[in-house]
Parts: C-alpha cells; sequence; structure tokens
C-alpha cells in the first residue's frame, strides 16, 4: 500500500469508570489530576502503549513472519530486561529492516540505539496528552486484604487505592504526511492504528482499565498539502445539566459538536472527509438540535 500522503487530524474520546486510566507512580499510582483545573490526565505513552499492545496481541506483530513491535518487554536468558541496544541488535542494527518490520516505529518514531551513532526517526503521528472533558474528583478506596499482614498474625492487610468514579477523556493528534515519508508509514498503518485506538482500549481488560469504553474517534483527512485547523479537540463540548464533578455515565450528558461543524464548514474545500467511529450510547447536538453524525456532509463511518 502507498505511503501517506495527506495530513489528518485525530479526536479520540473514550471513558472509564470507578477504575485509574493512568495512575503516576511518583504520587502512590494515583490517578494523574492537574491540580489546578481538576481534570484527569493520560499521557500519551499510555496510549501509545494500547494501541502497541493490541498490535502484538490481536494483530500477530509479535516478532514472527517479519512483523513486530520494537518497543516491547523481552527478557533475556538471564532473566533481566534487553535495552534499546539489544534491541537494536535482534534486527542486526539495520534501521531499513527496523522500519520495514516494526508498525510503531512507522508510526511513532524512535529512537534506534547503534554502535556508533543512533539513529532518531520523528513520529509522523503524534498524540497530545489525553485530558478529560469535564473536572473530576479522585475517590479514595480503603478495604481489607485476604492474607495476614505477617507470620503468625491474626489480623488481615489492608489495601488503599485512589480511582475515578467518572471520566471521559480525549486524546487530539496528528497525521504527519511529512515525517510519513521518512518511517514510509502506509494508509494500512494507519487503519491499524485506529483499530488499534478503539478495540485496544476496548480490550484492556485489567483490574484498573476494565470498562473502558471508546465513545467517539474522528479523522479528518485534508485536500491541502501541509493544512490542518488544528486543536480539533477543542471544538467539541460537554453539556451536562449536573455539575461536572457528578457526571457518572455517558447519559448524564450530551456533545455539543456545533463548533466542530462549523469550523469544518468554513475550511470545506481543504477538507476532503472526515472518517468516524462512535458509540451507540453517545448523544450528540448541533445548535441544540440532536444530531447524527451519519447525517453530515462528508461524513463516512468507519468498518472495523
Amino acid at each position: 500500500m502507498s505511503t501517506v500522503d495527506k495530513r489528518s487530524e485525530l479526536v479520540f474520546l473514550y471513558d472509564i469508570k470507578d477504575a485509574n486510566p493512568n495512575g503516576d507512580p511518583l504520587d502512590a499510582d494515583k490517578p494523574r489530576i492537574d491540580e489546578e483545573t481538576g481534570i484527569n490526565l493520560v499521557t500519551d505513552v499510555r496510549l501509545k502503549r494500547t494501541i502497541r499492545d493490541y498490535l502484538f496481541d490481536y494483530k500477530d506483530y509479535n516478532g514472527k513472519d517479519g512483523k513486530d513491535i520494537f518497543v516491547r518487554e523481552i527478557k533475556n536468558d538471564d532473566g533481566s530486561i534487553q535495552d534499546g541496544k539489544m534491541r537494536a541488535k535482534d534486527f542486526k542494527e539495520d534501521p531499513e529492516k527496523v522500519l520495514e518490520s516494526c508498525i510503531d516505529v512507522r508510526l511513532f518514531g524512535g529512537v534506534i540505539p547503534l554502535s556508533g551513532d543512533s539513529i532518531t526517526y520523528t513520529g509522523p503521528v503524534q498524540f497530545q496528552m489525553g485530558r478529560s472533558l469535564h473536572k473530576v474528583e479522585l475517590e479514595y478506596i480503603k478495604g481489607t486484604g485476604a492474607f495476614a499482614s505477617g507470620s503468625g498474625k491474626s489480623k488481615k492487610t489492608f489495601r488503599e487505592e485512589y480511582v475515578v468514579p467518572y471520566s471521559l477523556i480525549g486524546f487530539y493528534g496528528i497525521v504527519n504526511e511529512n515525517a510519513a515519508q521518512e518511517t514510509e508509514l502506509t494508509e494500512e498503518d494507519v487503519d491499524l492504528l485506529i483499530e488499534g485506538m478503539w478495540k485496544g482500549t476496548k480490550n484492556l481488560i485489567t483490574r484498573s482499565k476494565i470498562g473502558q469504553t471508546p465513545r467517539l474517534l474522528l479523522r479528518v483527512n485534508y485536500s491541502e498539502e501541509n493544512f490542518f485547523i488544528g486543536e480539533l479537540k477543542n471544538y467539541i463540548k460537554l453539556v451536562s445539566e449536573k455539575r461536572e464533578e457528578e457526571i457518572r455515565d455517558v447519559d448524564d450528558y450530551k456533545l455539543d459538536i456545533t463548533a466542530l461543524i462549523n469550523i469544518l464548514k468554513s475550511n470545506d474545500d481543504k477538507v476532503e472527509s472526515v472518517d468516524y467511529l462512535v458509540n451507540p450510547r453517545v448523544d450528540f447536538v448541533n445548535d441544540g438540535d440532536e444530531v447524527s453524525l451519519k447525517d453530515l456532509d462528508k461524513f463516512t463511518e468507519i468498518e472495523l
């Protein structure tokens, strides 16, 4: 398939309930919060890990048949974990072989440590840090463990954790056609990126992530070279009759896309198409009226 030659922007919304979308290891693994605004934060690294793990587990990018993930944990025979230089040697320190095999380097770029100078690829796909579309409050949970607090003890241990009762998290990203030429990123790779964002988020079935649900994914494709509107996520507004911190479910709000539709219309000659995925429980409004994405001009639903 041909290399990506047109720019596009990505908006991805997903939610989580009574769990921890991205713990901070420097702060007792609490969910990350912008203390000034009360907004829940999720790093771009967390999202990229989700995509990498999905492609490894479900799409055969597992080191076999020339399909691999460069940034993944690999243990040596002595139990230690491979460093970057050892990983590069798996590909005989051949950057072309890394690009040919590793979809994550074609997507996100990376540093390939070589015996001489390292090679750095700028990723065609870049995400900002994810931020919730509303304020959240941390919930502290304390419970009793199953085991004794020590040998010969009769009392059980306690467990402590922090969760967010609800958070609708939004990511904004760009697919840069110029960097795509350097890493030889293909449209097929971007299709797998979209699938990894949507299905990978849903398939993070761990205790801290279970229930994560993708709600909306937009890919706005441009026809004009090097053009993009920018910060598209900010044109989507969460509206609710409840106080932001009281939101507990997707039924508690609607997504107002009036500003998004207006900015797309004002750049109609540069917008080629809008691909989307949407969860059926999400309600949208435009100028106060309910609207369905399938009825909007240039909007096409993605088939996964």
